[in-house]
């Protein structure tokens, strides 16, 4: 019998790590190879993690809610055969500090104390502690005393995520301990920790109100959206497009394209066509913010905003979108949304992305101000297309006529976009929309 190990799997070019959520199999289960042992959160998607080998999962080393990088071993397998190579992890490895956590603490040092000095230190513990909760822990400057306090639910009294966010629920808005003075010279404030200083404003409950718990993907977007408004400086710029041609011309072909492709063909990769037309003209809006630097982005990724049957939007995106002709892009479209509404998309699929669409218009809405997906610098929100009466001009002269109009919203970084090119890109993207060839082929 040959012990091998179940490593962390890489799950996309940016991702370094991931959360061990939950195990699908038991200590001493069979299991197959290429068979799902368990769940895993990025900061992008969750996903199942199949098994390499087949055999028997003789030890799981990585734990629920446990912070694991990509390459590291999260499980031994007792497969069949001679002595194999990889041997076991030791069991109680997880207890040594990892590096970049030393490399955190400074962070932490004027939130909280642990006794005789200013920084945060959870080596000295007889107690294991998660990363992921020593991570938060460090965040909100909880001493190790204080740590040692909070109950936990997992194994062997261990303090889950769940754990953790619980006691900070019950903690309050009240300030952490000072820290000790010391002969050492130590800042007297310190940047990350001073929105801490401002307290919350509570919420106030009556015993007729019902109190929901966020799902981990609505405090990572809530989180992103914080970040977002705070790093850049948002502007919006409006237009009104006429997509009476865009209408006429889907309405006509979309049987067609029905039973030759199997798929809807909906207004969305003729949008992401005109968008991808309007950065080759702009590319500068195709850009990204290092620091000083500015990167101009090669590939056209567009990210498509889709609502999940939770109500949370997840943003998958089309790789080198530019590449794709309009039945191509259809197809892809319609293939994204509908495996992240089943929750199978790959987090590779989900990182990447040059610029964003967000169809408002699919929830009735006119026009929308969107967020910037950091670090792109600008997203196009897509309206409802609406019957209006229009004065357009016609061989006799100026008429009115029923035209389907729909308004288009363009929020930009105004660190590197400036009014002049967050306007003429919104404008252009609606030229190409009104252009549209209402004789074109499928």
């Amino acid at each position: 019998m040959a012990l091998v190990e179940l490593l962390m799997p890489k799950m996309g070019e940016s991702i370094m790590e991931a959360t061990v959520l939950t195990w699908l199999k038991s200590e001493g289960d069979t299991i197959e190879q290429d068979e799902s042992v368990l769940e895993v959160a990025t900061d992008k998607v969750d996903t199942e993690v199949p098994s390499t080998h087949a055999g028997v999962l003789k030890e799981i080393l990585a734990k629920d809610g446990e912070v694991v990088e990509v390459g590291k071993p999260i499980a031994i397998i007792a497969t069949d055969g001679d002595e194999g190579d990889a041997p076991a992890a030791p069991k109680e490895e997880p207890k040594a500090a990892p590096a970049k956590e030393t490399k955190a603490e400074p962070v932490a040092a004027t939130a909280g104390s642990n006794g005789s000095n200013g920084s945060v230190s959870y080596q000295n513990s007889d107690r294991f502690y998660s990363p992921l909760v020593k991570n938060i822990a460090k965040k909100e400057g909880i001493a190790l005393a204080e740590l040692e306090t909070v109950p936990g639910s997992g194994k062997e009294g261990r303090v889950t995520k769940h754990d953790i966010l619980n006691y900070l629920e019950t903690r309050g808005s009240q300030p952490a301990a000072a820290p000790a003075q010391t002969s050492s010279p130590a800042p007297t404030s310190h940047p990350a920790a001073a929105p801490k200083s401002a307290p919350l404003v509570p919420a106030s409950i009556s015993a007729e109100d019902e109190i929901i718990e966020m799902d981990r993907m609505r405090k990572m977007i809530a989180e992103r959206m914080v970040d977002s408004k705070r790093i850049s400086p948002h502007v919006t710029s409006f237009v009104e497009a006429d997509v009476t041609n865009i209408v006429f011309w889907r309405n006509r072909n979309k049987n067609e394209f029905k039973k030759r492709e199997g798929g809807n063909l909906t207004f969305t990769p003729i949008f992401i066509e005109a968008v991808v037309k309007a950065i080759k003209d702009y590319p500068m809006i195709n850009i990204q913010v290092d620091g000083d630097r500015i990167i101009k982005k090669k590939d056209i990724n567009i990210g498509m905003a889709v609502a999940l049957p939770s109500g949370n939007l997840i943003v998958p995106v089309i790789k080198n979108a530019d590449q794709y002709n309009l039945t191509g892009l259809a197809n892809k479209v319609n293939d994204l949304a509908i495996r992240a509404r089943d929750n199978k998309l790959s987090p590779d699929e989900l990182s990447g992305g040059t610029f964003t669409i967000s169809n408002v218009g699919s929830f009735g809405n006119v026009m929308g101000t969107p967020i910037i997906m950091q670090p792109q610098v600008g997203i196009l929100a897509l309206g409802a297309i609406v019957k209006k009466p229009a004065v357009i001009e016609t061989p006799n002269g100026d008429a009115i006529a029923i035209r389907h109009k729909m308004f288009l919203s363009h929020s930009y970084d105004h660190r590197v976009v400036d009014g002049s090119l967050g306007g003429m890109v919104v404008r252009r993207v609606a030229d190409y929309l009104e252009k549209f060839e209402l004789n074109r082929d499928l």
